[in-house]
């Protein structure tokens, strides 16, 4: 009988040391094939992976069905978002018994067939609770697809964020990028929980992170390995030369999540801080730069929104 038509009794746990792969989709099979064969090819092995797929009306399931895994396949008919589907398909693996929970994006994979052993070599010999690759450029691999902070110096490129003399060489702590190949134990999820379903997408990987932070348990991201996204800085828009960048996603469903979320977020213990740079950057950015008032407005409005948590769908 498949895994997800068996009673929940019937289901032995998995073996102690069980990574259990999560994975959410949508409406992406294409992409999803080669994530899956990554996350295969893997040399630790995966004891069991979880889909979470957030557009049945197109089902991923013959994809699940090929990749040669023991695996899940969870339709949701209401779309649960990344964060929703992070959430069931992370809290599916506990049930099964995982010990490691490792995450991964419809739309990357892993670099190379040794990722994961890579990060349960490094979490299990320095004692992290949660590690993630760095994320690079699927069409430029040296590029980061997200740019990261060290100290005061944003870098772009995986040489160069590698190659920051003085710092540590196999890991940059207290940062991580979580939806994207990062690997959590079990007992970090029984203290940071699961992502919020109210941010349904944008935002719900910063909330993560923010509590991980605040929880005071080491994690941080593996400088040997890689994961691999498209490039996704294409929603910083330059503003004082290029010194400074405000995020503006062009869509607006995505800018409407947003800008909602970050109002949520930057609300939150840990965040405030950076919430009081908000209003002068944006007001800067739509006032003077765009010169769009009205598009000053509803960046407040949508703010407030999420600072008094009323999570509206759009």
């Amino acid at each position: 009988m498949p895994a997800d038509h068996q009673a929940a009794g019937e289901i032995a746990p998995l073996p102690p040391g069980s990574v259990v792969a999560v994975v959410v989709t949508r409406h992406r099979p294409e992409q999803l094939v080669d994530s899956l064969a990554a996350i295969a090819g893997q040399t630790h092995p995966v004891a069991h992976l979880v889909v979470v797929d957030n557009g049945p009306d197109r089902p991923a399931r013959r994809v699940v069905e090929a990749c040669g895994l023991p695996a899940t396949y969870l339709p949701s008919w209401h779309n649960l978002g990344g964060a929703g589907g992070f959430a069931l398909g992370m809290l599916h693996a506990l049930a099964l018994g995982a010990s490691w929970v490792w995450l991964g994006d419809d739309d990357g994979r892993p670099e190379d067939e040794t990722v994961l052993a890579t990060l349960v070599e490094l979490a299990q010999r320095r004692g992290l609770a949660a590690v993630s690759p760095m994320v690079a450029d699927l069409a430029e691999p040296d590029r980061l697809a997200f740019a990261v902070r060290r100290g005061l110096t944003w870098h772009r490129s995986r040489s160069a964020l590698i190659a920051d003399p003085g710092a540590d060489p196999e890991l940059l702590p207290g940062i991580a990028a979580l939806f994207n190949g990062a690997l959590f134990s079990a007992s970090a999820l029984d203290v940071v929980g699961v992502p919020d379903l109210r941010l349904f997408v944008r935002g719900d990987e910063v909330e993560m992170h923010r509590r991980l932070v605040r929880s005071g348990l080491p994690f941080g991201t593996a400088l040997r390995a890689a994961y691999l996204h498209p490039h996704g800085d294409v929603d910083h828009k330059p503003m004082l030369g290029g010194r400074l960048h405000a995020f503006d996603p062009d869509d607006e469903t995505k800018r409407y999540y947003q800008f909602r979320n970050r109002g949520y977020l930057v609300a939150q213990p840990g965040m405030r801080a950076v919430g009081l740079l908000d209003v002068p950057r944006f007001a800067w950015y739509y006032l003077v730069t765009k010169k769009r008032p009205g598009e000053f407005v509803e960046w407040l409005r949508l703010t407030r929104q999420g600072r008094r948590e009323q999570f509206t769908r759009r």
